[in-house]
């Protein structure tokens, strides 16, 4: 029950030539004043954008929300120009699987029957070119965690999300943004200790057999390359330098990148970091 791996979802990617696979996790939508806000959507606009014209899949890999809570009739307000370039994306037949994180775990149908998005509550198991990926957010892999594990196994019980969902949305999402807000602040200022529990995860999960292990929630960009395989955590979007990651099937590369760079080079891969 408080295992760190919640459920694993086994699914195969398919890409053809000249596609790539790209993940994005932390994003934190809903996050500090509203001008600074917009300025982050506009900029995972753009990448949607970019993107639009060569994926071959889209990870979201949690927290694309600083919070997220939706109802039967009801969705948090704002970032309707997000919502509404994901639903193009899938109208032009790019698949997207949305992970859930720490902070946008509140979802119930609105992205599955409105915007055809898969969203996942567990880890993900991908075989994309003939590499097996592991793919999770993070939460509740650290080490010494098993207080947040007891958390998130109450915030993720499907009777207690009903109930939750039986007081009036403005209460509702109110409380779910306050809640968002303390939970964002604990992982930011948290000291994970000398040994980085998430990234003691991703190399166990290489050394059962995993080529790529992507996670993010460590809000710490990070590529380590081992003989055995790589790991990536995608870090964050609260910065100045948000990054984002991208797998090349033609070459099985999988690298770590910076949006803005990535927007500005005019390339359509990035090469790995050294």
């Amino acid at each position: 029950m408080f295992s760190p791996v919640t459920s694993l979802t086994r699914m195969a990617v398919e890409a053809m030539s000249g596609q790539y696979v790209y993940f994005v996790s932390d994003v934190h939508l809903g996050f500090g004043s509203r001008d600074r806000d917009r300025e982050r959507e506009a900029l995972l606009l753009r990448l949607l954008d970019r993107m639009s014209s060569n994926a071959a899949h889209l990870f979201i890999v949690g927290d694309l929300f600083d919070y997220w809570f939706d109802y039967r009739t009801v969705i948090p307000r704002g970032h309707v120009r997000t919502l509404a370039a994901l639903a193009g994306l899938r109208e032009q037949g790019l698949p997207i699987t949305y992970l859930m994180g720490n902070h946008d775990f509140g979802h119930f149908t609105y992205f599955h029957e409105e915007l055809g998005i898969t969203v996942v509550t567990g880890d993900v198991h991908a075989d994309i070119a003939g590499s097996r990926f592991y793919i999770a957010h993070g939460d509740g892999k650290a080490h010494n965690d098993k207080g947040y594990l007891i958390l998130r196994s109450i915030l993720r019980n499907r009777f207690a999300q009903r109930i939750y969902r039986m007081l009036h949305p403005n209460l509702g999402i109110g409380l779910a943004a306050h809640t968002s807000h303390g939970s964002r602040d604990y992982t930011t200022a948290r000291d994970f200790g000398p040994v980085d529990g998430i990234r003691d995860f991703a190399i166990e999960k290489i050394h059962e057999g995993y080529d790529v292990v992507v996670m993010g929630h460590r809000h710490r960009a990070m590529e380590e390359r081992r003989p055995d395989g790589t790991y990536v955590n995608l870090g964050d979007w609260l910065g100045n330098d948000p990054t984002f990651g991208i797998f090349d099937p033609a070459t099985r590369i999988m690298s770590l990148g910076s949006v803005h760079e990535y927007l500005q080079s005019g390339l359509v891969y990035i090469a790995p970091q050294q």
